[in-house]
């Protein structure tokens, strides 16, 4: 591995001599461009404008438009002699917390490897880093080009990683997050349990480029005179944001349960999909299923009173009739105890006149 850039880290009055390396490296597989009739390659030409002649690349240099709109045209041994480019220094201006520089400002990643006999500066400064949590925000140049950079530590090395400046990183101004949607705190709490339960260490070593490993197998299948993959063919889906959000649901509840998780009891969110489901087998709009859906829960309201008003009915029937049998014994009763006073008087008025007959 080659050195790309060597100079000195300096912060304070100490100086770290050092060497830079790339730390990463492309592994993606890259097309030539070919006639797709013959597979001959295609190859570009450096030509003038004026007369199509080409040029050769020793020929070629690099022109700026200046203020007047003129083409200035500067060598590469007038751009070397730029002041920063004569400055062989990475110079720390402050060391600040890591979590305030966010990943998204992170580019190119460097290793930095001690360039003295003597290794106590460099160890010195990756012991101080390691101990504060800190970052070191750097400047120096590199390729024509004045970058900031933040030194770190990565596994026992010092790593430069260069930053984008403020204004290349774009503001987030999205017209889709214009109407955020609203979401329940039971979905919340489902899509926090479902992150519970994939929860793990990165490792790295444990992912591969699906892709390249495609794209090689491909390569490989067409030159042994094999067939490409063949393409699963799709079919059309409707967009129904209210389908959309169902769908949302039951995945997350499906996935959590799938991982061995707790779905929780997710009432209102249950509710919304026994809602939906009874829409869909109705038919018709989502007005109309919007419509039918409180209508029945009232028919299951009224339905679950009936009940208790016809038996409280039957109840009161059961005692109108019960009263009704009693005052009809008691009329009897007292009939016969009636009846019952009355023979003896009849006896003996019986009695009486048949003394009276015989005398």
């Amino acid at each position: 591995m080659r050195s790309i850039w060597k100079g000195e880290v300096s912060f304070g009055l100490v100086n770290v001599p050092v060497k830079v390396y790339a730390a990463t490296e492309d592994h993606d597989l890259h097309a030539r461009q070919v006639d797709k009739a013959d597979g001959v390659r295609i190859r570009y030409r450096r030509v003038r404008d004026d007369n199509g002649e080409e040029v050769e690349y020793s020929d070629i240099a690099k022109a700026y438009e200046s203020e007047d709109g003129e083409m200035v045209i500067l060598t590469k041994d007038e751009l070397a002699s730029l002041p920063v480019e004569q400055n062989h220094e990475i110079k720390v201006t402050e060391f600040v917390p890591a979590d305030q520089v966010d990943p998204v400002a992170f580019d190119n990643a460097y290793f930095l490897e001690p360039a003295s006999r003597s290794n106590r500066a460099y160890i010195l400064m990756r012991e101080a880093l390691e101990s504060t949590d800190r970052l070191a925000i750097c400047t120096f140049t590199l390729r024509n080009r004045t970058r900031l950079c933040a030194l770190r530590v990565y596994k026992e090395v010092l790593m430069l990683q260069t930053l984008l400046w403020p204004d290349e990183i774009r503001p987030a101004i999205l017209d889709g997050l214009d109407k955020e949607a609203k979401v329940r705190p039971q979905e919340v709490k489902m899509a926090t349990s479902l992150i519970e339960t994939m929860a793990a260490d990165f490792e790295p070593e444990k992912y591969e480029d699906d892709y390249q490993n495609q794209l090689k197998e491909l390569i490989e299948t067409k030159a042994a005179g094999g067939e490409a993959f063949t393409v699963p063919e799709r079919g059309e889906s409707e967009d129904d944001g209210d389908d959309e959000v169902a769908d949302l649901l039951a995945a997350l509840r499906a996935s959590v349960e799938d991982r061995g998780g707790d779905a929780g009891a997710d009432d209102e969110a249950s509710g919304e999909r026994k809602k939906k489901s009874t829409s869909k087998k109705g038919g018709g709009t989502k007005a109309s299923a919007n419509t039918s859906a409180p209508t029945k829960s009232a028919a299951k309201k009224s339905a679950a009173k009936k009940p208790a008003a016809s038996k409280s009915t039957a109840s009161k029937s059961t005692v109108k009739k019960s009263t009704a049998k009693d005052s009809a014994k008691s009329k009897d009763s007292a009939k016969s105890k009636d009846s019952a006073k009355k023979e003896p008087a009849k006896k003996t008025a019986a009695r009486k006149s048949t003394g009276k007959k015989s005398a």
